[in-house]
C-alpha cells in the first residue's frame, strides 16, 4: 500500500532536471511509485503536476491539457540550443532594431492560432531510434520533425530592450524556446529563451504548488494530506455507479450491463471516456462507452463499457 496516493502540485527549483525532482520526493515521501505529467527544462522553473500512488495510473488521462509560461526572450544573439545553454562570450551579438511595444504586440500575436514549429535539435525527441540532442553533441546533421501546436495567447509583459517578457498560454508539447528563436528571425536580430517559468497547467495552478522545503516540512508536522488532490478530483468525466454486487467484479476487468447501473452522472456519446464507480462512489475504473449515455437503458443487456485503466 502506498503511503500516499492523489496529485501534487510542486514548483520546480532552478537548474534541477525533472527527473531529480521525482527523485527528491521519493526521498521525502518515501514512496517509489511516482510520476509527473510534463517534464520542464533544467533552467526552467515552475509548476510541475505530480501523481503519487494509485494516481500514477491516471497520469495519461491529465498529459494532454494546455500549459501557461511566463517568458524572457532575450534579443541580439543566436543560441543553437535556443535558450542560455547555447550562449557563450564568443556568441556574436547582432544589431537589435529600435522597437516599441506596440511592434513586439503585433509580432507576439502573430504566433497565436495554429502553427507549425520546429523540434529545437536539443531535445530528447527520438529521430530513427535517437535522441536529437545526442546527434546535436556530435554534429550529425538531422531533419527534425515539425509539429502542429496551438497557441492560444501570447500576452506582453514588458518589454525593456533587449528584453521581452511575455506570457504565452499553448497547447501540448509547444517549444517555448522555438517560439523565442523564431521571434528573433521575426525581428531580424536573432534571439534566446531566457528565462521560463511554467504557471498554469490545465486547471492547476502554480500559485497552489509546494516547493521541495515546504512538502518536507508538511511531511514532518503530518499535514502534506492536505495538499495531495484525491484523484476524484482530477477526473472530470462523466461516470456511471454500479450495484455492491458488481462493484467486486471491477477489479476482473467485467464489463457492466444496464442491470448493474444504479447510477448515472453527465452525458456522455461513444468513444468518450467515462468512469467507472463503484457502489460507494469510488472510481475504479476509466475506459470509454459504445453507446450514448440516453441509449443504457435499451442495451438489452449488452456490454457497452470498454476498460482503458482499472485503478484499483
Amino acid at each position: 500500500m502506498h503511503r500516499y496516493n492523489g496529485i501534487l502540485l510542486c514548483d520546480k527549483p532552478y537548474d534541477q532536471t525533472s527527473h531529480d525532482v521525482v527523485d527528491s520526493l521519493r526521498k521525502l515521501l518515501g514512496q517509489k511509485k511516482i510520476g509527473h505529467t510534463g517534464t520542464l527544462d533544467p533552467k526552467a522553473t515552475g509548476l510541475m503536476v505530480f501523481c503519487l500512488g494509485q494516481a500514477t495510473k491516471i497520469a495519461r488521462f491529465i498529459t494532454d491539457v494546455g500549459k501557461t509560461y511566463e517568458a524572457e526572450v532575450t534579443l541580439g544573439q543566436c543560441s543553437s540550443t535556443y535558450d542560455a545553454e547555447g550562449i557563450s562570450s564568443e556568441t556574436p551579438f547582432e544589431k537589435v532594431p529600435e522597437l516599441n511595444e506596440t511592434e513586439i504586440c503585433s509580432v507576439l500575436s502573430s504566433f497565436e492560432g495554429d502553427i507549425k514549429q520546429k523540434v529545437p535539435i536539443f531535445s530528447a525527441v527520438k529521430v530513427d531510434g535517437k535522441r536529437l540532442y545526442k546527434s546535436a553533441r556530435k554534429g550529425e546533421i538531422v531533419d527534425t520533425p515539425i509539429r502542429d501546436v496551438f497557441i492560444d495567447s501570447m500576452r506582453l509583459i514588458d518589454f525593456k530592450s533587449p528584453k521581452i517578457k511575455f506570457e504565452v498560454a499553448c497547447s501540448k508539447g509547444t517549444y517555448i524556446r522555438t517560439i523565442a528563436n523564431d521571434i528573433g528571425e521575426n525581428i531580424g536580430c536573432g534571439a534566446y529563451l531566457s528565462s521560463l517559468r511554467r504557471t498554469r497547467v490545465g486547471s492547476y495552478s502554480l500559485e497552489n504548488a509546494l516547493t521541495l522545503n515546504e512538502v518536507e516540512l508538511y511531511i514532518k508536522d503530518g499535514s502534506l494530506d492536505q495538499y495531495i488532490r484525491p484523484i476524484d478530483s482530477v477526473l472530470q468525466f462523466p461516470s456511471i455507479r454500479v450495484n455492491e454486487e458488481f462493484s467486486s467484479m471491477i477489479i476482473l476487468g467485467r464489463s457492466p450491463k444496464y442491470q448493474d447501473i444504479i447510477g448515472v452522472d453527465g452525458n456522455f456519446q461513444p468513444e468518450e471516456y467515462i468512469s467507472l464507480r463503484d457502489f460507494k462512489g469510488n472510481i475504479r475504473a476509466i475506459g470509454k462507452s459504445e453507446i450514448c449515455s440516453s441509449e443504457l437503458d435499451s442495451c438489452n443487456g449488452n456490454t457497452f463499457f470498454t476498460y482503458i485503466r482499472v485503478l484499483n
